[in-house]
């Protein structure tokens, strides 16, 4: 039987993956809370292998950390990406030249833009823009408790061992697909009501 996760995905109107061993419905869930400091938020891959359905979920943020909102390094603000699915955008690749992580390679994403410098998520459709701006999917440090600098708009996960093991269903998902996956970001009260 389907997971109920993907029945919300389908509700919202994003395609959902089933077809095959190891197509990689790859979904984040947003908090409700907006914390921006905290990795309140999930990392989910909900795909089939050979025994059936499989999810993995794990800690991360969606959301840049409190250093990036005061200190923006593009002149419009912080980025903060658009929920939405975001079809072949991904790529295996280095994140900052120095490990692999998945990449924006494939195609553009759309972020609002916080400008105002305080510490406060403020995601305003009228600041929305759509382009490539290195959005990943990477790690923090080995165990990290605050955002801080790890973010400024990438899909940041907690513990490099929840990445490592994410990255792994990666690998098995290229073997099969090539290095293509989409990314569907999602709000947490849309998965709870």
């Amino acid at each position: 039987m389907r997971p109920i996760l993907l029945d919300h995905v389908a509700a919202l109107g994003h395609t959902v993956f089933e077809r095959g061993e190891y197509n990689l419905n790859i979904i984040g869930i947003r908090s409700k809370d907006h914390q921006p400091n905290s990795f309140d938020d999930r990392m989910c891959v909900v795909f089939r292998d050979e025994q059936g359905w499989v999810t993995r979920t794990w800690e991360c943020t969606t959301e840049p950390g409190k250093y990036w909102l005061e200190n923006p390094t593009n002149v419009s603000g912080t980025a903060i990406l658009v929920p939405g699915q975001y079809r072949s955008v991904y790529k295996i690749g280095k994140h900052q030249g120095k490990y692999d992580a998945l990449c924006q390679k494939g195609g553009a994403v759309k972020v609002y833009r916080d400008d105002n410098k305080d510490a406060i998520i403020d995601a305003e459709v009228s600041t929305e823009e759509e382009g490539y701006f290195g959005i990943n999917i990477h790690k923090a440090g080995a165990n990290s408790t605050q955002v801080d600098r790890w973010s400024a708009g990438c899909q940041v996960f907690s513990h490099s061992a929840d990445f490592d093991e994410f990255m792994s269903i990666c690998y098995a998902a290229k073997a099969k697909w090539g290095n293509s996956f989409s990314y569907t970001l999602i709000d947490e009260p849309d998965i709870t009501s």
